[in-house]
């Protein structure tokens, strides 16, 4: 299975760049797994929320295929264990070709991306910035690809 993470805005900050490449490496030990970064808009300050989040949305749209299964980090979406997101994932490992998440921008998703999307997860009830979603999420990615692999980095 193929996995993809498509993100709006780039990764700013060493700490955080650092820290996800060195996920994306073991990552790709597991699957094969890809990033595509959308740009972030420029003069936004001259849009509505619902223009940012159509735009993005269409950028977004360009990035998929029709046979994707698409997963939107939402906060409105399922919150796992690593232990349940790794039995998740292990299903659609047998189950998909190409399992595409996605990080939107500073204002969710518009209308058409939630219509086309699959399922939605959510890493917590609390809020995190983009930059700690990205990192908590790709961590968690790989956890969940050492638990499948019954390897020791996952402790109960």
């Amino acid at each position: 299975m193929k996995i993809k993470l498509i993100m709006i805005g780039k990764t700013t900050g060493k700490l955080y760049v650092d820290a996800i490449n060195d996920y994306i490496s073991r990552i790709g030990h597991y699957n094969n797994f890809t990033i595509h970064i959308i740009p972030g808009l420029k003069n936004t300050k001259k849009l509505s929320q619902e223009q940012q989040k159509q735009n993005e949305g269409e950028l977004i749209q360009k990035e998929l295929n029709p046979s994707d299964k698409v997963i939107l980090l939402d906060e409105r979406g399922t919150e796992f264990r690593s232990i349940e997101f790794a039995k998740w994932l292990e299903h659609k490992q047998r189950t998909t070709q190409r399992l595409v998440f996605v990080i939107g921008g500073p204002y969710g998703f518009s209308d058409n991306i939630y219509q086309r999307s699959d399922e939605k997860i959510s890493l917590s009830k609390m809020t995190f910035s983009h930059q700690m979603v990205r990192l908590i999420f790709i961590e968690q990615l790989y956890r969940a690809c050492t638990i499948i692999k019954g390897e020791s980095y996952h402790h109960e």
